[in-house]
């Protein structure tokens, strides 16, 4: 075999770089989601998605479902069964393989860690003004109102679904308005909590106080009695 031919098997074609090459897409993964959650044909995927997700994420249009569901079906995520119903052409279904439900948690913990590195990344741009101070104050000053409630829209936590015996029934949206709520105060709690250390490194640091001790300690004792309350949790 000719070195032309090594090479093109070691690259392989284009359809298999794209499917070795890491997933990027928010709505390719936002959709395998949904379909983890409880397989859909396409139309229905597209409405779910829009019900869920919102102003979060957005579709181009029902035509960016098939695109994702072919890209996910081509990295083996996802798989069509057969439809059911009464017309003559049932419209397929897909459903998540194993493959597609291992990435996707593999997927969920790595958006932690690069939560993580985006707030190392605005530090350190942040610092990045501390020759001109009054900057990274008007910065801070905008990060503040972000934050105060006209800037953020609280999530609202749909009522419980109820089953046959009046008992609270299985509803994942409703979870979902839990888990964001929850998040979403606790969160906020924090970022104004580091925003606070923040001005007030910058403050010591106009009046030639760099290293204030005393806002350091501030900002540790309520860290270290939220970590004892999760220890004796």
């Amino acid at each position: 075999m000719g070195e032309g031919s090594d090479v093109a098997v070691k690259q392989g074609s284009a359809p298999e770089r794209r499917a070795q090459a890491p997933m990027t897409s928010a709505v390719n993964w936002a959709l395998l989601g949904l379909i983890i959650e409880r397989p859909s044909y396409a139309y229905e995927l597209a409405q779910r998605f829009e019900r869920i997700y919102d102003d979060v994420l957005s579709l181009a249009g029902t035509s960016h479902v098939y695109i994702a569901l072919n890209a996910l079906k081509g990295r083996s995520l996802v798989e069509e069964i057969p439809g059911s119903g009464t017309s003559r052409q049932p419209k397929p279904h897909y459903r998540a393989t194993e493959t597609g439900s291992e990435q996707y948690r593999a997927w969920l913990v790595g958006k932690v860690s690069e939560d993580r590195r985006r707030q190392r990344l605005f530090a350190v741009q942040l610092a990045a003004l501390t020759r001109d101070l009054q900057s990274a104050l008007e910065v801070l000053a905008g990060c503040e109102a972000c934050l105060e409630p006209a800037g953020w829209v609280p999530i609202p936590i749909p009522n419980p679904k109820r089953n046959g015996n009046g008992a609270p029934g299985h509803d994942v949206s409703e979870l979902t308005g839990r888990l964001l709520s929850e998040e979403n105060r606790l969160a906020m709690a924090a970022k104004r909590q580091w925003l606070q250390y923040v001005r007030e490194e910058l403050e010591a640091l106009a009046n030639g106080r760099a290293g204030d001790e005393p806002a350091r300690a501030r900002l540790k004792a309520p860290l270290r009695g939220a970590a004892r309350v999760r220890r004796a949790a």
